[in-house]
């Protein structure tokens, strides 16, 4: 129930989340946003303490580095990166061993060998990502994360309190910041988090974290029919901006246009997640009367790239070293090419992601900015633009949080809708799915779209494209319109 990210608990923990979530599904709204609040105070703590504020000054304080400066400072940061995982991870000892390096090559490595290091991929991180790839010394109060898990199995990616304020720092300073906003302004946020509870039909179709000041918006319930309520939103708590996913901030933004209600003027909008398109900048600027702030990250943490008050794309050199290769061939891509984003994370040491295939596609361009930033600008975050759910009472979404959440079996799947009532999810199993899990499957398709017919169909692989990825969500229907 708490706002401000996708969190996976311990196995240990899944009972007690789940009674947490039966009491508050039962319980009044006023109740629920009591729960969140008090959830908001220790979350808030969590990002904003301890060594946040000196991070803080540190990501500031770079922004005016030289270039030189930039390569020195990576260069000293993977060095002890590599040491440190070296001695404390079985997985990357065992890895940079079999890459002829030892300890002593590692305190003299240099920036240009990165490629002479193995990759890292999403299934070795899922596999291995809470066992060897750990780091044996770690920091206090260490807590996992995960994807959304919306392609398959989540990745779980272990934060420690100074991580997660480290990862706070670097998002205030070059995402709120650079769009003229800080962590206390407040806020809506449209995201995974199921805050109006399975099956709740009826509004208010959002939540308030009254110590972060952030309504949180169903992701579940946009429609034009729910909009209104919405905006009532909105407007009661004075929310300063918008941020999540960007087609469901879109799809809000459209619905108020067309219904011709007056929305409140934002002082920006930040997206993330999907691909953003020059109709959602310029229907939220029809609709907010402000700019839209772009920016790429993920919940490994690894690479941060944002959009600095002249527009342009920006990669933060001190949050991750990202490389840029030919999906085909593995060497590095041109300039303005489409380039597959390998990342190192310079930030967290308890679960090292060294070279890791973090699955986007990027465009790196050679232009510099007005701004006067030495940070690399990114021409173009291709990512991936998935088809549109419309649900049987008009809903949209593009997102299916949790419906393969705690079903490592699953290997990849694919929601396709077929018609209003009909939907298939494709699944590639590594064991045949059990009439239990996919009537699991069924039911949490069913608690996001209403009563629709779910077919579960196991395949031996999903059809992928040219760049080697398929499409989460495929709709066979024309949008509405």
């Amino acid at each position: 129930m708490a706002c401000g990210g996708t969190t996976m608990a311990n196995p240990a923990e899944q009972p007690a989340m789940s009674r947490l979530q039966k009491i508050y599904a039962s319980v009044p709204v006023s109740l629920q946003n009591l729960g969140i609040t008090l959830y908001g105070l220790g979350w808030r703590r969590r990002r904003f303490g301890g060594v946040f504020q000196d991070t803080l000054a540190g990501f500031k304080n770079r922004e005016a580095w030289t270039d030189a400066q930039f390569h020195d400072y990576q260069t000293i940061e993977l060095r002890k990166l590599l040491v440190h995982a070296f001695s404390n991870s079985p997985f990357y000892q065992k890895q940079l061993l079999t890459a002829g390096f030892r300890q002593d090559d590692l305190q003299k490595f240099e920036l240009q060998n990165l490629s002479k290091l193995p990759l890292l991929s999403k299934t070795q991180l899922r596999t291995l990502g809470d066992t060897e790839l750990l780091a044996r010394k770690r920091e206090h109060k260490g807590r996992f994360f995960s994807s959304s898990g919306s392609t398959g199995t989540p990745t779980r990616v272990l934060f420690s309190h100074p991580m997660h304020q480290r990862w706070t720092a670097a998002v205030e300073a070059r995402v709120r910041h650079w769009a003229g906003l800080s962590g206390d302004a407040p806020r809506g946020t449209i995201g995974g988090r199921r805050v109006v509870p399975e099956g709740a039909g009826r509004p208010p179709f959002y939540r308030f974290n009254l110590v972060e000041r952030q309504v949180y918006f169903s992701a579940y319930h946009i429609s034009a029919a729910n909009a209104p309520n919405y905006l009532r939103g909105m407007t009661r708590h004075r929310i300063d901006y918008m941020t999540g996913y960007a087609m469901s901030n879109y799809f809000l933004a459209r619905f108020f246009e067309q219904a011709g209600l007056s929305a409140p003027i934002l002082k920006a909008v930040l997206t993330s997640s999907e691909k953003l398109s020059p109709e959602m900048r310029a229907t939220f600027q029809r609709v907010y009367g402000c700019r839209t702030y772009d920016a790429w990250s993920g919940v490994e943490a690894c690479g941060l790239v944002s959009e600095c008050e002249h527009g342009r794309l920006h990669i933060s050199p001190d949050v991750g070293i990202l490389e840029f290769l030919n999906p085909e061939t593995g060497a590095p891509a041109a300039p303005g090419a489409l380039a597959e984003v390998v990342c190192t994370g310079l930030l967290n040491y308890d679960q090292p992601l060294i070279r890791y295939r973090i699955g986007d596609l990027m465009r790196l361009s050679t232009a510099t900015c007005p701004c006067g930033r030495c940070m690399p600008v990114v021409e173009e975050l291709v990512g991936r633009m998935e088809d549109t759910i419309i649900g049987p009472d008009g809903r949209q979404m593009v997102r299916f949080h949790n419906i393969f959440t705690e079903l490592p079996q699953i290997i990849a799947a694919q929601v396709v809708q077929e018609n209003y009532d009909l939907f298939q999810v494709r699944v590639e199993s590594e064991t045949p799915l059990d009439a239990q899990t996919e009537q699991l499957i069924q039911s949490r398709m069913q608690s996001q779209l209403g009563q629709v017919q779910v077919q579960v169909v196991t395949v031996k692989s999903i059809p992928r494209g040219a760049n080697g990825k398929f499409k989460a969500v495929v709709s066979h229907l024309p949008e509405k319109p």
